[in-house]
């Protein structure tokens, strides 16, 4: 088991607490702006879903939600919110996005929530991204943009990162996200900060209509 799954296994059983006391109102923005982009003929794949805080209040607004992470642990308590709720529509997979088992995968919309920043290779996964739209499909984001602030805790973060404690994480700035993600041929068509210090811009962009 790589040190990044080992992380977020350990991250798991205390995420929801953890992230709910600084970014409860952030998910609730994120949920609520992402919903106008969903209807119910839609086949959705959430990358990165974590233990479900998006996945389960958006799987009800699709027709199928593909919902995957590399945390097992994540994997579970995600589940287990499904199943409390009765959703039958999520399909849950342990699994990065380059899986070969999503090759022939095409999805109206790709979620990536809180994961852009932690990826190794941007562009490789933008790409991905690409070849996993339908033409026309919606790829929505929200990413903490670690590069438009300095702090003591954000160089901590940072040698944390470098040595091994904490996973990568890549310090982008909000103008260095959205070319990464126009460089790729998406059509940005919303975009606007959520959180403050750092800024988790969230933004939605649409693959070109051909390909």
């Amino acid at each position: 088991m790589d040190r990044t799954k080992k992380f977020w296994n350990k991250t798991a059983k205390n995420y929801d607490k953890q992230v709910n006391e600084k970014y409860k109102e952030t998910y609730r923005d994120t949920i609520k702006l992402t919903k106008k982009y969903l209807h119910s003929n839609q086949t959705v794949l959430d990358y990165a879903c974590g233990t479900g805080i998006t996945t389960i209040e958006l799987a009800e607004y699709v027709h199928k939600m593909i919902a995957i992470d590399i945390s097992d642990k994540m994997i579970e308590l995600a589940k287990d919110k499904a199943e409390k709720k009765k959703l039958k529509n999520i399909e849950f997979e342990v699994a990065d996005i380059f899986n070969p088992k999503f090759d022939g995968i095409k999805v109206d919309v790709l979620l990536a929530f809180n994961i852009l920043y932690f990826v190794v290779d941007l562009e490789q996964t933008l790409k991905r991204i690409q070849e996993l739209l339908l033409p026309g499909g919606l790829f929505i984001s929200a990413t903490d943009c670690l590069g438009e602030t300095k702090s003591f805790r954000d160089f901590l973060i940072s040698l944390l990162s470098k040595i091994g404690v904490f996973p990568l994480i890549k310090r982008y700035t909000t103008k260095q996200l959205i070319n990464y993600i126009t460089e790729q041929k998406f059509k940005i068509i919303e975009k606007q900060n959520l959180f403050q210090n750092p800024p988790n811009y969230f933004i939605v962009a649409r693959k070109s209509g051909r390909e």
